[in-house]
């Protein structure tokens, strides 16, 4: 259940050549959802958080309320949010990045329609960090305001790395590195790559 065509898509590529898995219907946001799992009966839901009118989220909590509901794993894009938390004590079955590589993917489906629940490193972290009160959910409000790229930028920067190695981990450029930075300072309000690696960590991402 995702709301890009293209995602949907790969998710077809993805795990449709598995003799072991049958992909028995799609849906673009919440409301198709519920109706496509009322129709075919699936065993596993892949949920999209962010969509259009009734969100993953929203989706995630109807669908688990009904008799003999499936199974779900959460897919979305960022690690660092606070949704993902409540996701997952909505009751979801399991949460994955969507850049996860494709025999994981495969393998978190099995591993989830077994009835085993599966968690992202990073996810995993996040969740450790919450129950341990080192999770500041202000921390992941001001990340959430974060680019996808901006948000690599300064998981790398409160890993210590200097522009150059940003720049070599992430396969850009010097110049992107800077120019991360800098919108990164404007959002979260400082000048300070210390005061960034503290809100990343603060965030449950290291």
């Amino acid at each position: 259940m995702d709301d890009d065509p293209m995602v949907r898509t790969g998710l077809r590529l993805i795990l449709g050549g598995e003799p072991d898995l049958d992909i028995v219907g799609e849906a673009a946001d919440g409301r198709q959802a519920m109706t496509v799992v009322r129709d075919v009966r699936p065993h596993v839901v892949l949920m999209d958080i962010r969509m259009p009118g009734q969100d993953g989220l929203t989706t995630t909590e109807l669908l688990l309320n009904q008799p003999s509901p499936p199974r779900i794993l959460v897919l979305t894009t960022f690690d660092a949010d606070d949704m993902v938390l409540r996701a997952l004590r909505l009751g979801a079955h399991g949460f994955l990045l969507k850049d996860t590589p494709p025999a994981k993917m495969i393998e978190a489906v099995r591993t989830v329609a077994r009835g085993e629940p599966v968690l992202s490193p990073s996810v995993a972290r996040q969740v450790i960090a919450a129950a341990t009160g080192r999770y500041k959910p202000q921390a992941v409000k001001e990340l959430d305001q974060l680019t996808e790229r901006e948000r690599e930028v300064a998981i790398e920067v409160a890993r210590g790395g200097s522009n150059s190695e940003i720049a070599t981990n992430l396969s850009v450029s010097v110049a992107t590195v800077k120019a991360s930075i800098t919108r990164i300072f404007a959002k979260l309000g400082t000048d300070s790559r210390v005061d960034v690696a503290n809100k990343v960590r603060d965030a449950g991402l290291l």
